[in-house]
């Protein structure tokens, strides 16, 4: 039986297990080049860290867009920002500190697509 999936470090997707990692599944940190070559930066840890301050200043059962974070950093010019910012989102509930929604209901933010909300854990 394989072992269970890891999350990548870089975009936050699940990393399901090959048979070709399995004398280095332990080291396996990224689902792939591009994610390992783009690694985690300061601008990644500061978009998390936005995420989790606007949910700081919003009541404890509100959610947030992404795009509320996007303009935030770049009022101008957010639409780059989009992917980024749900990428910190997934690196956030991997580690256990936010939650994805669509509708409402909680998703695997491996696998959402269309609009997201992004909680606090409930």
């Amino acid at each position: 039986m394989p072992p269970d999936s890891k999350t990548c470090q870089a975009c936050g997707r699940r990393i399901t297990w090959r048979k070709k990692w399995k004398d280095d599944w332990d080291d396996v940190r990224y689902c792939s080049t591009g994610c390992r070559k783009r690694g985690v930066g300061v601008a990644d840890r500061d978009l998390e860290q936005r995420i989790l301050d606007t949910l700081d200043g919003r009541a404890r059962s509100a959610s947030i867009c992404p795009s509320d974070v996007a303009r935030q950093k770049s009022p101008d010019d957010w639409r780059p920002l989009m992917e980024p910012v749900r990428q910190a989102a997934r690196r956030l509930v991997a580690q256990g500190r936010v939650e994805i929604t669509q509708q409402g209901h909680v998703v695997d933010p491996s696998t959402a697509k269309g609009p997201i909300r992004i909680r606090l854990p409930r």
